[in-house]
């Protein structure tokens, strides 16, 4: 057990004696999760300190060549796989530990991701045993023909079931600073009801977008929602108490910091100052200020296309001021909640158990999502559409019915293309404008088919590589048709090589969290999936 395993043991004794075992128990299973993501990483990412040409294979296994002669070899994984990695041999010895795997390569930059992956690893074993423990209540969806234990039938209940995190990022379950007993009151998987206090703020000095409500008003003081870790770990530093404590009671959804709350309206996206997998979960000014012209703009957009996909708008942010700044420590959003009535999930909740019948299922959720982005890129909005961002309705035929976009911050919008299709430019931050096709290719395509479509097919193909040609396959007929729908224009033609080409963008998570890293060097280039069937 490494020093920070042992750390975590003893604060879970402390906390909940109760899940000691649970915990311990879960430790390998969760090594053997981040060596798999990290993997990954070392196979396919430009990473210093490997050598030119990148890895290699040889009968059964994968080979990656350092740059000082020592050769990293592990099982034959392509770039879209999900599993665990038990082991890795590093010149002929076995590696079962990421974190210590990855002190062994000595990759210049790498010592906080070392300790990043120690969190990781820790963490993901606590979320397992604390996940373990809960009772869930049996649910079916409409069209099943079996009953699913493990889900609820809230939007809430389906988000809470992700327990791993991110598919394909070693940080899964990073989460410096956030103590054992923390994480057991905060984090989703433990399905906890969290209460958000209240910080009274003077509504003159605040940033606000959009129509702050009424119910969060003191006279001339905005009252602004306050994550209870914000309260105690960054309040005390900007020399401010909370006006109420506990006085909202909301569910934390995927995000840990946006909650639904349980008497409904808006949910509630909070600042919450420290890092989680890989970057700060504050909420910056500039988001404040664009949440509600960049909701209009995309419900603007999306309403040229007849409502697709539907788009869960910010109505509301505000940010306070601290030393005559606005701080994005001392911020919050609301935003709208999906329509009740119906079974709405992430499609990072998905399961084998709630996809019956794979290829209907991939057909009709294909066609939604790749009309819908294609369209949206056409006129001008590169939506960053994976597992966490998109939303799936399911009919009563428990297939797609119709797609939810959330979370706007990290959209790319290209002016050019807007004036094009006659569309004004909101006033948003420059960095959410470019118009290089690269880059809003890379935006949507690197999220969309390199993480949402991709751990879609791996979940459902279950490792048989010629299930997952199949379903590959319908992925690329419905792209086909969504762009034959689309008027045949220079952006749109543009965008169709791009999707066909011979490789596809996508994140490079272990070279983005280097230190000395460039900034926007968190890319990379894989070969491209839908290739194979043009």
């Amino acid at each position: 057990m490494r020093q920070l395993e042992a750390a975590f043991a003893a604060e879970v004794a402390a906390a909940c004696p109760d899940l000691s075992a649970g915990y311990a128990a879960a430790l390998p299973g969760a090594r053997s999760a981040v060596l798999g993501r990290l993997w990954r990483g070392l196979l396919y990412e430009p990473l210093p300190g490997l050598a030119a040409g990148g890895a290699g294979e040889e009968p059964g296994r994968s080979v990656v060549p350092l740059a000082d002669g020592r050769r990293l070899s592990g099982r034959e994984r392509r770039p879209y796989d999900l599993g665990d990695e038990p082991v890795l041999w590093l010149d002929g010895r076995p590696h079962t530990h990421p974190a210590e795997l990855l002190a062994a390569l000595g990759l210049p930059g790498a010592d906080r991701l070392v300790t990043d992956l120690d969190h990781s690893v820790a963490s993901l074993a606590l979320s397992r045993a604390g996940a373990a423990r809960h009772a869930r209540p049996a649910h079916t969806h409409p069209g099943a023909d079996a009953w699913d234990p493990r889900f609820g039938g809230t939007l809430a209940d389906y988000e809470q079931s992700v327990v791993d995190g991110h598919p394909y990022h070693p940080g899964c379950r990073n989460r410096p600073g956030v103590s054992v007993a923390e994480q057991l009151a905060y984090m989703p998987e433990h399905r906890p009801v969290v209460a958000l206090d209240l910080v009274a703020l003077p509504a003159a000095t605040c940033l606000v977008s959009g129509p702050w409500p009424a119910s969060l008003m003191d006279g001339d003081r905005l009252l602004l929602p306050l994550h209870p870790w914000q309260t105690r770990h960054v309040l005390p530093g900007l020399g401010l108490r909370p006006y109420a404590t506990g006085a909202i009671r909301a569910r934390p959804l995927m995000s840990v910091r946006t909650l639904a709350p349980l008497d409904g309206g808006p949910h509630v996206k909070t600042a919450f100052t420290t890092r989680m997998t890989s970057d700060v979960r504050d909420i910056s000014p500039g988001s404040v200020r664009d949440c509600v012209p960049l909701s209009r703009l995309l419900a603007e957009l999306s309403a040229r296309r007849g409502g697709r996909p539907h788009i869960a708008r910010y109505l509301a942010g505000a940010a306070g001021m601290v030393d005559g700044e606005h701080s994005a420590d001392l911020s919050a959003m609301l935003r709208e909640p999906p329509a009740t009535g119906e079974t709405v999930l992430p499609v990072a909740a998905l399961t084998p158990e709630l996809v019956r019948r794979p290829v209907a299922w991939l057909t009709a959720f294909a066609r939604l999502a790749l009309a819908d982005a294609l369209g949206l890129l056409a006129l001008g909005a590169a939506l960053e559409a994976h597992g966490q961002n998109l939303l799936v309705a399911l009919g009563r035929d428990a297939l797609p019915s119709r797609l939810i976009y959330r979370d706007l911050a990290d959209v790319r919008i290209s002016p050019a293309r807007l004036a094009r299709n006659g569309v004004e430019v909101p006033a948003v931050s420059a960095r959410l404008l470019s118009d290089d096709p690269a880059i809003l290719h890379a935006k949507l395509f690197g999220s969309l088919i390199g993480t949402t479509f991709a751990s879609l097919i791996s979940l459902l193909g279950q490792g048989d590589r010629a299930a997952e040609s199949r379903l590959w396959d319908v992925v690329a007929v419905a792209a086909r048709e969504s762009f034959a729908e689309l008027p045949a224009t220079p952006d749109v033609r543009a965008d169709r090589d791009a999707l066909f080409g011979a490789s596809i963008p996508v994140k490079a998570h272990l070279l983005a969290q280097l230190e000395g890293t460039p900034p926007g060097s968190g890319w990379t280039r894989v070969r491209n999936p839908l290739v194979s069937w043009i």
